[in-house]
Order: C-alpha cells, then sequence, then structure tokens
C-alpha cells in the first residue's frame, strides 16, 4: 500500500471504498425502510440487535499499479442478516443495496472510483439456527489521488 499521510485513515483505499459505500447508501430512504428506519451497516453485528442489518464481510484488495498510477482491485462483501422467519427481508436489503452500488458515482476520501460493480448476490441459511442471511460482493478498482 502507500506510504503515511498525515490523513492515515484516507490513505487505506479500502477504508475510502467502505466510508463511501456508508454514505451513499444512508440517504436511500427505501433501503432505510427495508432496514428498519435507517441504515444499518456495521462493522461487526450489534450486540442484542435485531435484523435487518448488515456488516462488512471479508475484503481482499490487490494492487494493481499501472504506469505508475496506485491502483487496487478490491473484492468486498456486505452481509444482510434477515428477520427471524423472512429470508425475503434481507435479501430485499441486499437486493436494494446492488441495485443502488451497482456503478454508483462514489465519492472516496484520497482515492478515485474507476469501477465498480455487482459481483454476486447469495442467500444462505446457517443450518444450526436457521438464520438467513444475503451476501452482496462487490468488485471495484480505485486509485489514489496525489495528496
Amino acid at each position: 500500500m502507500s506510504t503515511a499521510t498525515a490523513n492515515p485513515v484516507s490513505a487505506s483505499p479500502l477504508l475510502a471504498l467502505r466510508g463511501a459505500i456508508l454514505a451513499y447508501l444512508a440517504v436511500d430512504a427505501a433501503l432505510a425502510r427495508l432496514m428498519g428506519g435507517a441504515l444499518r451497516l456495521h462493522d461487526e453485528p450489534p450486540r442484542g440487535s435485531v435484523p435487518v442489518y448488515g456488516v462488512f464481510g471479508d475484503a481482499e484488495i490487490r494492487d494493481e499499479s499501472v504506469d505508475g498510477a496506485a491502483r487496487h482491485a478490491h473484492s468486498l462483501s456486505l452481509i444482510l442478516y434477515a428477520r427471524p422467519g423472512s429470508a425475503r427481508s434481507g435479501l430485499a436489503a441486499a437486493e436494494r443495496m446492488a441495485d443502488l452500488l451497482a456503478d454508483a458515482p462514489l465519492a472516496l476520501t484520497g482515492h478515485s472510483l474507476v469501477t465498480l460493480r455487482v459481483a454476486r448476490l447469495a442467500a444462505t441459511r446457517d443450518p444450526a439456527t436457521g438464520e438467513a442471511r444475503a451476501t452482496l460482493t462487490l468488485q471495484a478498482v480505485t486509485e489514489g489521488r496525489p495528496a
């Protein structure tokens, strides 16, 4: 990755992408309704919280620098937890996120978004608990902006 700067958070292309996703999704009223009144997308499952909520899942960044430009290829998942007895609730929120994020013009701090696409949407059920989840996998390319 790049060298340290005055603002280490903006130096991370992954954190910049996650922050832009949060900001972009937070203003959508339809998504807020699907999630109980507000965007509920967290780093970790909130204690005692009732679904529908989402968490940032697995992420991977690969260096894809070209011609002196610091580029990174991202694979990033968002996991939506459904209300008990309603797989549809998690899927509906994941599908709304997918619609919003496909080619979205996200504004990243310290980076530019080159591409963003929805690579996959999967629905699963935990065999032990019966809990339904929807996982949205995004692929993006970012490029560092000069300071």
